[in-house]
């Protein structure tokens, strides 16, 4: 657990470090497209994808799992690339934003049409099923809103038919978009609805780094050892607008503040000194470490070159396997 904890917690630190600076970017006028931060999702995001392997597991991030790419392995640089329109990334410059996965390495790319990506992993876990690979986990993620969409419905009611090893985490961060939880369903916890399905159900504190940590754990280990797909409900905050583009003005004030003493991060900080994982100069050192990262690989993405339509070989996706 130790391992996986400093693993977690570091790609926390690395996703908030280039969340910043995407926001600074944006701001600037020199991004463009939309920009959607995670701030809240860090601890969520970097526990799921801790204690999965890329080239064997299947792993689904969304918009807001910055910390999730980085504790699966890649550098931030291939998101910066995707940001910044680099003709170098795994996408090729054609992307936007963050819509970007390399399918060799069980990461696809995210489709935008929410739930839509419920069958997609199932998919994948179907067809290394066929394949007779066995051990191998799938790990997407759906919001709180993105659990009323009929294409989720269709999609974990497929999975939970087939008992696939699929874990859904469903980061209920309390807006789906604008709309609050009590105008998006009349249940009494979202776990109702995995229950529903026929899913193992789990809850936790997203913004509870130790607490996150173990339920994921728990989690992915029973879904590796065949005991059917997993639902994970974690609460957080969304800490910012949708994107940078929403003030988020509609989040009431007093819901701010309830949450103003629990930014996962800061809880994380804290909570790796407590287990005698790190010190406080280790926490500083890993601070230091990815803001520089960042700036390394922004700097690094914003010198590459923009694809060339006339002369550029349009395929969608890069199915070679990653070089990062």
């Amino acid at each position: 657990m130790k391992e996986a904890g400093i693993r977690a917690y570091r790609a926390m630190e690395m996703a908030r470090a280039f969340d910043t600076k995407l926001s600074a970017l944006y701001k600037a006028g020199k991004m463009y497209g939309g920009v959607f931060l995670g701030r809240g999702h860090e601890a969520i995001a970097a526990c799921e994808a801790v204690f999965l392997t890329k080239g064997v597991d299947v792993y689904n991030p969304f918009i807001r799992e910055q910390a999730g790419r980085c504790a699966w392995g890649y550098s931030v640089l291939e998101s910066a690339r995707s940001y910044l329109g680099s003709a170098e990334g795994c996408m090729r410059g054609r992307d936007g934003n963050i819509h970007w996965g390399v399918p060799a390495d069980g990461n696809p790319a995210p489709i935008s049409h929410l739930g839509a990506m419920v069958s997609v992993v199932a998919g994948m876990l179907l067809a290394k099923r066929m394949q007779g690979i066995q051990g191998a986990v799938g790990v997407l993620n759906l919001g709180d809103g993105t659990t009323s969409v009929g294409a989720t419905h269709e999609g974990c009611n497929m999975v939970a038919v087939e008992k696939l090893p699929v874990v859904i985490v469903v980061t209920n961060n309390q807006f789906a978009y604008s709309t609050p939880n009590e105008r998006e369903f009349a249940c009494a916890s979202l776990a109702d609805r995995g229950r529903g399905y026929g899913f193992t159900t789990h809850e936790c504190d997203g913004t509870n780094f130790m607490q996150t940590l173990a339920t994921m754990q728990k989690a992915v280990a029973a879904a590796r050892a065949g005991q059917g797909p997993q639902w994970v409900v974690a609460e957080t905050l969304r800490m910012c607008g949708h994107g940078e583009h929403d003030d988020a003005s509609y989040i009431p004030a007093e819901l701010k503040a309830a949450f103003a003493d629990r930014d996962p991060l800061a809880v994380a900080r804290r909570q790796v000194q407590e287990q005698g994982w790190l010190t406080a100069e280790d926490v500083a050192a890993v601070q230091t470490e990815c803001v520089d990262e960042v700036q390394r690989c922004m700097a690094q993405a914003q010198k590459e070159p923009t694809p060339v339509p006339a002369e550029t070989d349009w395929s969608a996706v890069s199915w070679k396997p990653s070089r990062y």
